[in-house]
C-alpha cells in the first residue's frame, strides 16, 4: 500500500501504533525512501495516532491530509476523488463513503448507523458514513483541532467538532476492501469500546446543548448578515 501511495508523488507519513509484528523493520526500509515515520513503543490507539500525524504533517508545512488505514481496506485509487474534491471545497473535511453498504461486515453495519444517528442529534446534519476512515482533513482551517479521545471513536468526534466550528463536510464515494471472515487484525473489544462510545456520544450530545447548537446557530446568522455590525 505504501509503495502505491509513493507512486503517486504523495509524501507519505506512516504513525506506528506500537505494533509488535515487526512492523518497525519494514518502516526503517521506507524511512531510507524518504517516508515520514512516527513510532511509539506502546499501543495508544486511533485517537493518538491522528494526534501524531497531524503534528508532523504541519510541521512539514502541509495544511492538508488524508488519512488512510494501513490494514489494505482503503483503495490508493481513490486518492485522486480527494484531490479533485478539496480544489472544490478547499475548506472542507472530506469523510469517504462506502458505495455499497451490503459489503459491509454486519457488525459495522449495526455500529456505522448508530454513528451516524449520533452525528445527525449532534450535528443536525446527516451523513451515511460517519465511521469511515478514508479523509481528508484541512488542518489549517481546523486550526491546531486535535482529538481529546484516543481511541477509534476520535474520528466522530472530529466530525462533530469540525461541524460545529462551521466546515463543510462533503461525502466522497470510494470502495472499501474488507478482509476474509476472521482474517482482520483489530484491536476493538466490544463492551469496553461500545462502553466508551456511549459515553462519548453523551458527553457531546450535552456539549451541542450548551455549544454545538448555539455556536452553529451565531455563523448562520452572521453568514447571513454578514455586513450588520
Amino acid at each position: 500500500m505504501i509503495d502505491e501511495v509513493l507512486a503517486t508523488g504523495a509524501r507519505v507519513i506512516v504513525v506506528n501504533d506500537g505494533s509488535t509484528d515487526g512492523t518497525a523493520d519494514v518502516l526503517r526500509g521506507y524511512a531510507r525512501r524518504g517516508v515520514e515515520v512516527v513510532a511509539y513503543a506502546k499501543n495508544r490507539g486511533k485517537g493518538y495516532a491522528l494526534s501524531r500525524g497531524f503534528d508532523r504533517a504541519e510541521a512539514m508545512g502541509f495544511d492538508r491530509v488524508v488519512t488512510m488505514d494501513a490494514d489494505g481496506q482503503h483503495s490508493v485509487a481513490d486518492l485522486p476523488r480527494f484531490v479533485e474534491a478539496t480544489a472544490v471545497h478547499p475548506n472542507a473535511l472530506l469523510m469517504g463513503r462506502r458505495t455499497v453498504e451490503g459489503e459491509m461486515p454486519q457488525g459495522n453495519t449495526f455500529a456505522n448507523r448508530l454513528s451516524n444517528f449520533w452525528f445527525a442529534v449532534q450535528t443536525v446534519r446527516r451523513l451515511r458514513d460517519t465511521q469511515n476512515g478514508f479523509r481528508l482533513y484541512p488542518l489549517s482551517a481546523m486550526r491546531g483541532m486535535r482529538p481529546l479521545t484516543s481511541r477509534y471513536e476520535a474520528e466522530l468526534e472530529l466530525a462533530v467538532r469540525c461541524a460545529w466550528r462551521g466546515l463543510p463536510i462533503v461525502a466522497v464515494p470510494v470502495t472499501v476492501n474488507y478482509a476474509p471472515r476472521g482474517g482482520r487484525v483489530t484491536h476493538f473489544r466490544p463492551g469496553r469500546d461500545f462502553l466508551r462510545i456511549s459515553l462519548l456520544n453523551t458527553a457531546l450530545t450535552l456539549l451541542a446543548l450548551v455549544y454545538g447548537y448555539p455556536s452553529m446557530l451565531v455563523r448562520r446568522i452572521v453568514r447571513h448578515h454578514p455586513n450588520d455590525q
